[in-house]
């Protein structure tokens, strides 16, 4: 196994894909995909043609509100394939060194970055600067400070930033936030996030601190932090972390092998969570609370997402992540519609200040308070 990627896609692989559905499903809305639309459509580059972009172009093939039109790519091969695959004009293609220029192309929107970690910073800027809304994966920089770069920028340009937190519309973890929010579990008292996998080729970015900034915490635990979040429904005030390394050579200085963190929340509630390269079968959210519970197991995986609750099975529809996260950021984009749970630049420096948390007292120990 050798990304977060094939951890993931290995936990979908008998998965079947069903067209797009409203956050809370309903029978009539499994009408959705065999109605006709004729409102405003997001037209989309995308920007790094690697696998994960790859999953994002096929998913929007069904999309209604989100179309791919263009991408952005430093290896013409790829470009050339995309092109004939997904019937993209020349014109919509750029590389890295000219893609600014697309602040002249009407015919994209928006452009969507999926590169390693460290490209995510001066690729939304410069995205900025060109006038286009910038959707970007997660984590969307390296540190707090440059994702409150990207989030000014993108202000000030009155573009939006929006970022590639899938979950926050998969119908099964939203049903447990509406359960949540409808007090049946009563007082939330504690949460749990796994989230890890073995690891393969040491020689992949996913290792390269320059290219990740970081290790494991910055690629799979980012789950159970965002998780933790709007499980608990709360940010955090304070983080403690340990982190364990049992292989120097293929994880080297800055680039951790496995932590585990710890949370406290306003209301007294506690989180303890886990981010591996090192484990493999990691993938699972419990939160508790003084009525009843609440478990995801996976949790995170590209679906099906599969859950239950004191109250019995979760049974909510799978739903194609990729394809429901990019309607529904077409909605917030041209329609000025909102999310359960924030998926913009703000959310994402909220987990990116949690992160360098982490780090720090991973190194220096005690207990870091937390001003989100």
């Amino acid at each position: 196994m050798n990304s977060r990627r094939d951890f993931l896609q290995k936990l979908t692989t008998s998965a079947v894909a069903l067209p797009f559905l409203p956050l809370y499903a309903s029978s009539e809305q499994f009408n959705f995909y065999d109605q006709l639309y004729d409102g405003p459509v997001l037209r989309v580059a995308i920007m790094g043609l690697g696998s994960y972009g790859t999953r994002v172009a096929e998913a929007m093939q069904t999309c209604k509100r989100a179309k791919l039109v263009g991408v952005i790519s430093g290896t013409p091969a790829k470009i050339k394939d995309w092109q004939s695959k997904y019937d993209i004009p020349k014109k919509n293609c750029y590389n890295y060194e000219n893609y600014d220029s697309v602040k002249d192309n009407a015919d994209i929107d928006a452009i969507y970055v999926i590169t390693p970690n460290a490209l995510h910073h001066q690729a939304v800027l410069r995205i900025a600067a060109a006038g286009k809304h910038a959707i970007c994966e997660k984590p969307m920089a390296l540190n707090a400070q440059q994702g409150q770069e990207m989030v000014d920028a993108c202000n000030k340009a009155n573009v939006k930033l929006l970022v590639g937190y899938r979950m926050h519309f998969e119908p099964n973890t939203l049903e447990i936030i509406r359960m949540r929010n409808e007090g049946d579990f009563g007082k939330i008292l504690f949460f749990e996030g796994l989230s890890g996998f073995k690891i393969g080729d040491p020689n992949q970015w996913r290792l390269n601190k320059e290219l990740a900034g970081g290790g494991s915490l910055m690629d799979i635990g980012v789950y159970s932090i965002n998780g933790a979040r709007y499980m608990v429904g709360e940010d955090p005030i304070w983080v403690t972390a340990q982190e364990t390394k049992t292989d120097p050579i293929k994880f080297k200085e800055g680039v951790d092998e496995t932590i585990l963190f710890q949370m406290g929340f306003p209301t007294g509630a506690v989180a303890s969570c886990l981010s591996t390269y090192s484990m493999n079968h990691l993938d699972r959210f419990f939160l508790n609370g003084d009525k009843g519970f609440a478990e995801l197991q996976p949790s995170t995986g590209y679906g099906p997402i599969k859950g239950r609750t004191h109250k019995g099975e979760l049974t909510k529809p799978h739903v194609t992540h990729q394809t429901l996260q990019m309607d529904k950021m077409a909605g917030i984009i041209l329609a000025g519609e909102q999310a359960v749970v924030p998926v913009d630049g703000v959310e994402a420096v909220k987990d990116l200040k949690i992160i360098d948390a982490i780090y720090e007292v991973c190194k220096v120990g005690g207990k870091k308070e937390l001003d989100l």
